[in-house]
């Protein structure tokens, strides 16, 4: 059986972000693409261009906004992410809050919800953590 194809895409990045980025993975022969402003309408499995998955109808006049660079990864974890992680760290590219590794259930959703969803995990591990390191809320 063939192992799938590791892949990075990159929402939000600026060029020279990206850049860095598209370095490290080439060097650890990861596909790396960058995404357009208007992929958060998509669903995460059509982005990865996984079959059974059809582009989003254009026609939502909703925008969205999110201010922070997005890392999706595929197909890479365990000690493999850790290499990748630690690439990227030794490329002295800044630290990239929200990751998400894809999962068969997240591939059903969109760019968006992903994004959204990040940044609600973040702000409680944030407020979590806030309260392991005092006790207090």
């Amino acid at each position: 059986m063939k192992k799938a194809a590791e892949k990075v895409l990159c929402y939000r990045f600026d060029a020279e972000m990206f850049e860095a980025v598209r370095a490290v993975m080439r060097k650890l022969g990861v596909e790396c693409r960058a995404l357009p402003e208007e992929s958060w309408r998509e669903k995460v499995g059509f982005l990865l261009g996984l079959r059974g998955f059809k582009p989003a109808p254009q026609d939502d006049a909703t925008e969205f906004d999110f201010p922070e660079p997005v890392m999706v990864i595929d197909h890479i974890k365990g000690k493999r992410l850790d290499q990748l992680l630690a690439a990227m760290k030794e490329a002295e590219i800044p630290p990239i809050r929200y990751k998400a590794v894809v999962t068969p259930f997240n591939t059903l959703w969109t760019l968006r919800r992903l994004c959204e969803t990040m940044k609600k995990e973040h702000a409680y591990m944030m407020t979590e953590g806030a309260k392991n390191d005092d006790g207090k809320a």
